[in-house]
């Protein structure tokens, strides 16, 4: 390609319109972002001489930066997650590195700190938009909590620790990983696979053969043998279908105990990381490490963490009791009268699922096809917030299974589009769903640049003659993706970092789409969904009742379990004392005796391969799960008031979320964008009822 690649002819380099994902290639990779870079190095150092206390002449001007990285870079992130390669993945890590030092220069840039603290205290501020202040304040926090206002010797000590945390974050993830690995269970016996579903067999036989590969014989899913490991797709059906009960708790054992032991004993990389987490708070003048958590979260403080675990706990605990009498129940019915074990639970539970709501997901796939799952999602947003969504063809994508859709207002004026990627491909595209940003919305030069989305799902492709087919499940993943790309599509802020579900508080990010996983349970929307992929007929009554009646199995149990990981992080980033006597794992046990029904075995050491707050970004933030989702409850709970099946009360109240939790972004307080919807604090009141966990609590 030689000296093209850095000419107009690079797709990387473009500037306006949607990316041209079918053209972009590796090769256009590096040398695209290496001039972008060099070119927004230059640009940086020339602002940082000129910067004004004003918003024009501070971040006015450093929001130049952004869009060539929107085009030029973005895309490259997102083809890494949608169709990788080895081509692709080597251009992207040989680029990474410089990307982040970019970011960082930026963040930790002295000049910029001086001059937004400067426009923070003078008389500028007060002209201001409340987006613009929040801005500017989460700019000095960010700034701020890099270190850069420590003094020299402090912010030496500071990156150091950075470092090691970086390293020991690291350390934490691959011993999880190797302990993963390291254990595997192999079962010969037939007798021992009875009763196991097809998928469980399936993945266990090919297991099997993936570790043996030297083996003279391959294992068959019907005959075996089959290797069972501590991976989730394999360890969780295991629990819930094997009868072996010694084998259940072989297992069992062997996931509570992960990274525990040997060489690769999380234990000490857990106590140094909060030793250092603390030592980096009080550096930073904090308390202690949850305080710098919160400081950029919606929750005002611990004690309303704590308030709300004290409330979910009450209202779950007799639920979770139940939960384990009717366990034990059935279990003695069908003469096995020995108390239960924790290695017990996930299996007799299944059973009692499958007499209490017998369906499976292959019941309910072929109801579910995916053109008419679309169309009813399509519809339910335009009736809620009057939008209207149309495909467009003519659009470039990066690969065939790809579409794209404009939305419109009602005055037929276009705000906005979105890519949807449907279906799974292992080959070339990450697991999970998620929505990104392909283009945010943002005034340049005075021209509003529209929002762009990406949502990504995972779920059955099509097969043959046979459409896709969704299971239910996939089916409230499609809505929760949709949730999140509303906030990014109809926000009205032109501020790019508050715009969307940019400058959200990270506690409230997830409100919108658990929100609309909400109307999967709503039963004209859900029959509206449906219609069997041959024959046409909507879901059986029969089928609809069931899935609504399994979505609170065991609600009381789940929930408990949730709280004990929120309250354990809350509780070792607040008050413990990573020195003292009482160990991380004795903390956890002391906590689990108020939200375990069934205590924990003596040698649990779940802590150990806790990555969510060890080696991801919920440190002192696991709370964060139930936090939205008492939002989202109590918003979708506006809609019960006014009536879900009144037209014009639907109208009315979709217009209000959309004109302050989907238009607002980050532009205000989430709670303040919240009160502004549903007229007051938000309650837990709704989760509870959604959860069949009602309880006094809370009222009025």
């Amino acid at each position: 390609m030689g000296d093209s690649i850095f000419s107009a002819s690079n797709p990387l380099l473009a500037k306006t319109g949607l990316p041209d994902f079918a053209a972009i290639r590796p090769e256009h990779i590096v040398p695209a972002v290496k001039q972008i870079i060099d070119q927004a190095t230059t640009d940086l150092a020339a602002i940082e001489k000129d910067l004004v206390p004003t918003w024009e002449g501070s971040l006015g001007r450093l929001e130049q930066l952004d869009p060539p990285f929107e085009y030029g870079w973005k895309p490259v992130g997102h083809l890494f997650g949608v169709l990788n390669s080895d081509e692709l993945r080597a251009a992207y890590e040989a680029v990474l590195p410089d990307v982040v030092q970019f970011g960082l220069r930026v963040s930790q840039s002295e000049p910029i700190y001086r001059i937004l603290k400067q426009l923070r205290d003078g008389e500028e501020w007060s002209r201001l938009s409340e987006a613009q202040q929040r801005i500017v304040t989460d700019r000095i926090k960010g700034a701020e909590l890099t270190g850069i206002a420590l003094s020299e010797a402090n912010r030496a000590r500071f990156n150091a620790m950075e470092q090691e945390l970086s390293q020991l974050s690291t350390d934490f993830s691959n011993h999880v990983l190797d302990a993963t690995k390291a254990f595997s269970l192999e079962i010969t016996d037939p007798v021992d696979s009875t009763g196991w579903p097809a998928t469980l067999r399936n993945l266990a036989a090919n297991s099997w053969n993936q570790a043996h590969k030297a083996a003279s014989v391959a294992a068959t899913p019907a005959e075996g043998p089959w290797r069972i490991t501590l991976e989730p797709p394999l360890f969780t059906p295991f629990m819930e279908h094997c009868r072996n009960q010694t084998l259940r708790e072989q297992l069992y054992r062997a996931f509570v105990t992960r990274a525990s032991s040997g060489e690769i004993n999380n234990d000490s990389l857990i106590t140094r990381i909060l030793a250092l987490r603390q030592e980096k708070a009080r550096l930073l003048g904090y308390q202690n490490y949850a305080e710098v958590s919160l400081s950029r979260k919606m929750a005002p403080s611990v004690a309303a963490i704590q308030q709300m675990f004290g409330e979910l706990r009450s209202a779950a605990w007799d639920a979770a009791v139940r939960d384990l009498e009717d366990i034990q129940q059935l279990k003695t019915a069908r003469g096995d009268s020995t108390p239960l074990q924790v290695w017990d639970v996930g299996f007799w539970a299944e059973r009692l699922r499958e007499e209490r709501y017998a369906y499976t997901d292959e019941e309910l796939r072929p109801y579910f096809p995916f053109e008419k799952v679309l169309k009813g999602l399509f519809e339910l947003v335009e009736r809620l917030f009057e939008v209207t969504i149309q495909h467009q063809s003519d659009v470039s994508l990066w690969h065939p299974d790809v579409r794209f859709y404009r939305v419109h207002d009602s005055t037929g004026t276009q705000i906005a589009g979105f890519y949807l990627d449907p279906y799974s491909r292992p080959e070339n595209k990450r697991g999970g769903a998620w929505m990104d940003d392909c283009l945010g919305r943002r005034s340049i030069h005075g021209i509003i640049q529209l929002p762009i989305a990406h949502l990504v799902c995972n779920q059955t492709p099509p097969h043959g003659d046979t459409p896709s087919l969704m299971s239910f499940r996939e089916v409230e993943t499609l809505f929760h993706e949709m949730g999140h790309g509303l906030q990014h599509m109809l926000t009205k802020v032109d501020e790019a970092d508050c715009a969307g579900i940019n400058g959200i508080e990270w506690d409230a990010v997830e409100l919108p789409s658990q929100f609309m996983e909400n109307w999967c349970y709503h039963r004209p929307t859900l029959m509206g969904l449906t219609g069997h992929y041959q024959s046409g007929a909507a879901l059986p009554e029969s089928l609809f009742e069931k899935i609504r009646a399994a979505k609170n199995y065991r609600a009381g149990s789940m929930t408990l379990r949730q709280i004990l990981f929120g309250m354990t992080d809350i509780a070792l980033h607040f008050d413990f004392d990573p020195s003292g006597s009482e160990s991380v794992h004795e903390l956890n046990r002391r906590l689990s005796e108020q939200t375990a029904v069934l205590p924990l075995l003596s040698e649990d050491r779940s802590l150990c391969s806790f990555q969510h707050i060890f080696s991801g970004g919920y440190a002192a933030g696991y709370y964060s799960y139930k936090w939205a989702e008492i939002l989202s409850a109590d918003a979708f709970s506006a809609f019960e008031e006014a009536g879900l099946d009144d037209p014009e009360a639907m109208r009315l109240t979709g217009q209000r979320f959309r004109d302050t939790v989907l238009a607002l972004g980050g532009s205000r307080h989430p709670l303040q964008v919240f009160r502004s919807f549903r007229g007051r604090e938000p309650k837990s009141d709704a989760l509870l009822r959604h959860s069949g966990l009602s309880t006094k609590l809370n009222q009025g």
